[in-house]
């Protein structure tokens, strides 16, 4: 077995993360923000995967159970007052006055760990009431889309433009906001890019009942004035770390 250790933006991490996954990594390790570790069974392409992240830094590893030690290291945990965000491959039951909800860590973006992640959910917990329509843009592994239904919305709408991500989330359409109809929801979620957010900026205004709200998220602080730019009507900024969200409508 051998690792690969890469450098990455922070914001595009779990990019990173959810890809090599993908190329049959046997294990992943979050260093820090900006460099994770892959591991990889000996039979790995390794010179296309050195090809593929030039840069990165190869070395041997003892035979240990690697797929273990990475699986470890990430643990149920709370987020917000609401949710309890468990790996697939454990059973913990959920703490009294929580949804219980299943990710998949590392095959698509949103497993609950990023600041990005929990800032959307906590923001949902505020806003979901019972009985709206929610859409879920970039929906991902699909734990936005879930929560919402779990706090009560009548109507969950997501989508992604990745097909595998769809596939992963088990729900929604592969597309974006361009292809649901106009005034179809009344909250609109999106943990995406900045510049996905600003390029569906008239979408998202588009597609919103008069009156509604959108939460936007997958961006940092220092990105704030050019998604407030876009979006207008920003009525609210949160922040976990150097991560930002916005609330407009």
């Amino acid at each position: 077995m051998f690792s690969l250790e890469i450098d990455t933006d922070a914001d595009e991490r779990d990019l990173l993360i959810a890809e090599l996954w993908e190329l049959g990594s046997a294990g992943i390790v979050e260093l820090s923000d900006t460099r994770v570790r892959a591991f990889f069974d000996a039979g790995a392409d390794r010179a296309r995967l050195l090809a593929r992240y030039p840069g990165a830094a190869a070395r041997e590893e003892a035979d240990r159970d690697w797929v273990a030690e990475a699986r470890e290291l990430l643990q149920p945990m709370e987020v917000g007052r609401r949710f309890f965000l468990v790996p697939a491959w454990r059973d913990d039951p959920a703490p009294p006055g929580r949804f219980r909800i299943t990710v998949n860590p590392g095959m698509a973006f949103g497993t609950g760990v990023h600041e990005t992640t929990r800032l959307c959910l906590e923001a949902l917990e505020e806003l979901v009431k019972p009985g709206i329509a929610v859409l879920d843009v970039g929906t991902g592994s699909g734990i936005l889309a879930e929560a919402a239904r779990l706090l009560g919305a009548r109507r969950v709408i997501a989508c992604d433009v990745d097909e595998e991500a769809v596939r992963i989330a088990g729900q929604g359409f592969v597309g974006s906001a361009d292809a649901v109809r106009s005034a179809v929801a009344d909250l609109v979620v999106a943990n995406i890019s900045p510049e996905a957010v600003i390029a569906l900026a008239p979408e998202f205004a588009r597609v919103l009942r008069p009156g509604g709200t959108l939460v936007a998220s997958g961006f940092n602080v220092s990105e704030v004035g050019m998604v407030k730019a876009a979006l207008g009507k920003v009525t609210e900024v949160r922040q976990k770390g150097d991560w930002a969200a916005v609330v407009a409508g």
